[in-house]
């Protein structure tokens, strides 16, 4: 199990190096930092000036280095549009995003999980049609469009919830249950096809024939290795909540790391933004390194292969 470990962090490490480094070189392919401090009425001579006074005139991978080095010593690197330090606006913007992502997940797991394993011990069934129903319809509907429904009939008509803010609890049902929604397809898919292969392998029809009860096999013995494949999901979906709730974040106007990174795009504010897309890709790295040691350490022979 270590030496499983210590290869796919080894492995996890070389691809948040690689990820850095791209995104880096290519934001600066993007567009001219000195001219963006700067103005785009500036005088050429001070777009030199400040593109010197910055480094901007060195080598973009010396510049990588000495911008990762930073990040090594714990150094961000200063907003260009918020004047401000990167950490500290990370800092103040992360914990909302934390929340509405922790949120949005356990929506999907109280929805998708128990849907999939109901459709499961009901094949081709009404509850089984009724469920992959839900799935598609979950999958069709876009967030923006599900998010400002939710505004209308539950905030506005019915003002049950705040429309907008992250102040309580209440400001964060709506969003979470938009952001949730879109995992629901896939999380459910998996759950019913992984329950369905369990329980149609042969020590699940040993164990019937010997008169052990179906709910007790269920819960016992199939969720177990049913649900393999849904860690690794669930784990991909979390970072991709925390990463991709631009949308959600915007529309419910939560100032997170999504609102942050859309802000700070069109600010044209490279140090902030490089830094956030660096950290994106490493919760991706970092949750999906996890999501592998918890499965090799569920099922032997994930680490054994």
């Amino acid at each position: 199990m270590l030496r499983y470990t210590a290869k796919r962090a080894f492995l996890a490490l070389m691809v948040a190096f690689t990820v850095s480094f791209a995104t880096y070189f290519l934001l600066f392919l993007s567009t001219d930092p000195a001219l963006v401090i700067a103005g785009e009425d500036a005088e050429p001579d001070v777009v030199a000036q400040i593109r010197e006074q910055y480094g901007f005139d060195r080598p973009v991978f010396v510049q990588y280095l000495d911008w990762l080095g930073g990040v090594l010593q714990g150094d961000f690197g200063k907003s260009i549009y918020w004047r401000q330090p990167v950490e500290d606006l990370i800092i103040s913007h992360a914990p909302v995003s934390l929340q509405l992502a922790l949120m949005g997940v356990f929506v999907t797991i109280i929805v998708a999980i128990p849907l999939g394993v109901i459709a499961a011990m009901r094949p081709n069934s009404i509850v089984d049609r009724f469920a992959l129903s839900v799935a598609i319809s979950a999958q069709a509907i876009p967030n923006f469009w599900l998010g400002l429904m939710f505004i209308i009939l539950f905030a506005v008509m019915v003002p049950i919830f705040p429309v907008s803010g992250d102040e309580t609890w209440q400001h964060f049902v709506m969003p979470a249950i938009v952001l949730g929604t879109s995992s629901v397809p896939s999380v459910m898919r998996l759950t019913r096809t992984g329950v369905l292969d369990v329980m149609a392998s042969d020590y699940i029809r040993t164990a019937r024939a010997n008169g052990f009860r179906t709910y007790r096999l269920l819960v016992r013995h199939a969720l177990r290795n049913a649900l393999l494949p849904v860690v690794s999901v669930l784990a991909v979906q979390l970072g991709a909540k925390l990463n991709g709730s631009f949308i959600t974040e915007t529309i419910f106007a939560i100032n997170g790391l999504g609102r942050l990174t859309l802000e700070s795009i069109y600010g044209a504010d490279i140090p902030t933004v490089q830094m956030l897309i660096f950290i994106f890709a490493l919760m991706f790295v970092v949750l999906t390194f996890l999501s592998d040691v918890l499965n090799a350490w569920l099922d032997p022979r994930i680490r054994l292969g």
